[in-house]
């Protein structure tokens, strides 16, 4: 396997109550005064943005045009067990005009493509909805 960067993302955080956080591309700088429920928001931004971009190319691996582009509704949840942490996650998904089964291949074979949804596979609960 030859490995090729495709993409490097670098941010600086500040914690406190003046928290930020701030990419060096400056298409991120918002303030983060409190670490969550920002964590999560931001978690479930970028793995939406992946994911999004999985499904289209799940969608051009199978020369199925999409009319609209998806979109992602994600839900983070941070839960607490005896003193444990955990995450949870619901990803709702639109594909409009899609043919609902194959709109479902789309979104399953999406998790096979993004790097998110591989990073996080087992480790936490996912539910994704075709809505």
């Amino acid at each position: 396997m030859t490995e090729k960067l495709l993409f490097a993302g670098k941010t600086h955080i500040a914690g406190g109550r003046n928290g930020y956080a701030r990419s060096s591309d400056g298409t991120l700088d918002i303030k983060l005064p409190q670490p969550h429920p920002a964590a999560e928001n931001l978690f479930g931004a970028a793995w939406s943005a992946c994911y999004i971009g999985a499904i289209e190319l799940a969608a051009a691996q199978r020369k199925i045009t999409l009319p609209a582009g998806p979109e992602v509704d994600a839900e983070i949840t941070l839960n607490g067990d005896n003193g444990s942490y955990f995450l949870r996650a619901r990803l709702d998904v639109s594909l409009a005009d899609i043919d609902r089964e194959i709109a479902e291949e789309l979104i399953e074979a999406a998790h096979g493509i993004c790097p998110y949804s591989k990073a996080v596979h087992g480790n936490i609960d996912v539910e994704t909805r075709l809505v």
